[in-house]
């Protein structure tokens, strides 16, 4: 089991296509296990996008993140992190294959509605950043051994 880390960003929250996409994510059997809308601070952001601080296009990166709300999802499942990272598709909504949720719903570089961790590592750092240990909700779902074998 993975956790990976997903935000809505500000055009998705704009666009009310929250529940579009949380439910492609739970309809591919990934289980939600922490889910909160915050506004994001410049802080935040800096902590966030700690790689891209020095970079020339940073500021249009905080500019946009910190324009409306997000909402923040921690995802859980075999393999979430690519399972996610795949059912978004490119990076650049133009790029991005048809079926994918930037293929669907994005035809922009920046503009492309959600943000996914991309390593292991990047999930643990992500979702400290944006959930305390005890506001993730551990459960069993009754459909799980109808969604995978119990040896997967």
């Amino acid at each position: 089991m993975q956790r990976s880390l997903i935000l809505l960003k500000p055009d998705c929250v704009q666009r009310r296509l929250i529940g579009e996409i949380l439910s492609r994510f739970e309809a591919k059997g990934l289980q939600i296990v922490g889910l909160k809308m915050i506004q994001v601070t410049p802080e935040l952001s800096r902590q966030h996008y700690a790689e891209h601080v020095e970079k020339p296009f940073y500021q249009s990166l905080e500019d946009f993140i910190t324009s409306a709300p997000v909402v923040a999802v921690a995802l859980e499942g075999l393999e979430a992190i690519t399972v996610v990272r795949d059912m978004l598709g490119a990076t650049n909504g133009l790029k991005a294959a048809p079926g994918t949720i930037r293929g669907d719903f994005s035809s922009s570089r920046q503009m492309n509605l959600v943000h996914a961790s991309d390593s292991p590592e990047s999930a643990e750092r992500e979702l400290n950043l944006y959930f305390q240990p005890n506001e993730f909700c551990e459960y069993s779902m009754n459909l799980t051994p109808f969604m995978r074998a119990d040896d997967e």
